[in-house]
């Protein structure tokens, strides 16, 4: 059973390896939209849109509801919205850690040339 909850994971993670499906996943946080909309907000080719709109969809990340001859496109568990929150906390921290780094390399270089 171990075994298998890491390899969802894995799996899971891997669909989420990438810039483009972070930028749609935080589109489609804000409401369900079409491949259009998602393509004039990030302002990238349909073809690439629609690339990994296919890998989220594959990995039941997103799924498509048809709306006449578009697509809808939503997130599968709302749980990822706080995933995505939890991500840029962590990116926070560690953006205030390397600061907090800078300034005492700062410190001691100013403290070693007076």
């Amino acid at each position: 059973m171990n075994l298998e909850m890491q390899q969802f994971k894995a799996d899971f993670f891997k669909a989420l390896a990438h810039p483009l499906r972070i930028r749609i996943l935080e589109l489609l946080a804000e409401g369900d939209k079409n491949v259009n909309e998602i393509q004039n907000l990030i302002g990238s080719e349909g073809s690439a849109v629609s690339q990994q709109l296919t890998v989220l969809r594959a990995k039941n990340i997103v799924y498509g509801t048809k709306d006449g001859n578009r697509v809808i496109y939503s997130l599968r568990d709302p749980m990822i919205v706080e995933l995505l929150s939890v991500a840029k906390q962590i990116f926070n921290n560690h953006l205030v850690n390397t600061l907090s780094l800078l300034d005492k390399i700062g410190e001691e270089v100013k403290d070693s040339s007076e």
